[in-house]
């Protein structure tokens, strides 16, 4: 039995969801999205909750049950309250900041990295050194984060680079004499 599928996923006041056979939509005041999920899974409405369950006799059915029910949960959470990423930026010279619809960041390349702000995403730079990524859909917020973070991963013997702002960097002790 899943411990995730099993809880219903709650509605927060105005989040509206329709279910059309496999297609699940959410609509809120953050937008709308939808996902379809595997037909093993029976998604159903009653009142303010969601329910997922598994069809019966299929192996594969209760391997997504929870999967299912956690897609479901981030629609609602998406449309209602949105995500945030933070990214902070360690290095001399290192900085960033929004221009129109592109994030420019100087990273201590020839030239300036500019990074086109996909739709359905908002970035903000409340300092030179501090990123938030924010938008309604998870896996977008988490992706534009994460192709940011690649133009300079964090490296480990001074910690310059991009990093999440609750990342760890594990320190290396530089080379002895």
């Amino acid at each position: 039995m899943s411990r995730i599928g099993k809880n219903p996923v709650d509605l927060p006041d105005g989040v509206s969801v329709e279910i059309a056979g496999v297609v699940v939509t959410a609509k809120g005041k953050l937008g709308e999205l939808s996902a379809t999920l595997t037909d093993d899974v029976d998604v159903s409405q009653q009142d303010n909750q969601i329910t997922v369950t598994p069809r019966e006799g299929a192996a594969h059915a209760r391997k997504m049950w929870g999967t299912s029910r956690s897609v479901i949960a981030n629609l609602v959470a998406g449309v209602s309250e949105g995500f945030v990423k933070k990214l902070e930026i360690n290095g001399v010279g290192y900085r960033a900041q929004v221009q129109g619809k592109e994030l420019v960041l100087q990273l201590g390349f020839s030239h300036d990295v500019k990074f086109p702000i996909p739709d359905g995403i908002n970035i903000n730079c409340p300092d030179q050194t501090h990123i938030e990524i924010s938008g309604a859909d998870k896996q977008k917020v988490g992706q534009v984060a994460a192709v940011i973070r690649a133009y300079r991963p964090p490296e480990p013997y001074k910690g310059k680079g991009i990093k999440y702002e609750d990342e760890y960097i594990l320190r290396k002790e530089g080379k002895k004499k």
